[in-house]
């Protein structure tokens, strides 16, 4: 049980900080506004994100992209939960499994809400912009990095 507890920890935690700076930036900014942070290199910027990671799928139609972004997100946390009921002692593998749900839930939150995600960390150098990204992107972000490193270190590479 004290597994379960580690992932409703962490994913919830995920949520909050997502949902309360998405919550901040909708409050404080006009959509498309943008703040310099560091010169050059990183702006908090309002943007609305209706496609998937990265401005996927933006161009497809809201119903195909309600029901299918909205349809694989489901399916992705069923997936991530019955994973995490499979591990045992690979806390580090839990606590990515726990990051990547919260990410997904944080973002489904959103997307069902809106029809669309909420954008504002804003990453570049000069002209070349990272896609603009939010706490539960990073999140999941994190998360598969994670995942992918302990299943790595687990199989002794």
């Amino acid at each position: 049980m004290q597994k379960y507890k580690t992932f409703i920890l962490i994913s919830l935690i995920v949520v909050i900080l997502d949902q309360l700076t998405k919550a901040v930036i909708t409050n404080y900014l006009i959509l498309h506004q943008s703040i310099e942070v560091i010169s050059g290199f990183f702006n908090i910027t309002y943007i609305r994100n209706p496609g998937a990671a990265f401005g996927l799928f933006r161009n497809g139609g809201a119903f195909f992209r309600a029901l299918f972004l909205t349809g694989i997100s489901i399916v992705a946390l069923i997936v991530v939960f019955l994973v995490y009921r499979k591990i045992e002692n690979n806390l580090p593998y839990r606590i990515a499994l726990s990051l990547i749900a919260g990410g997904a839930v944080g973002n489904l939150i959103d997307r069902v809400r809106f029809g669309e995600v909420t954008d504002f960390l804003d990453v570049y150098i000069g002209r070349y912009h990272w896609p603009a990204f939010n706490v539960a992107d990073s999140a999941i972000t994190i998360g598969v990095f994670l995942a992918v490193f302990s299943l790595y270190k687990k199989e002794g590479g």
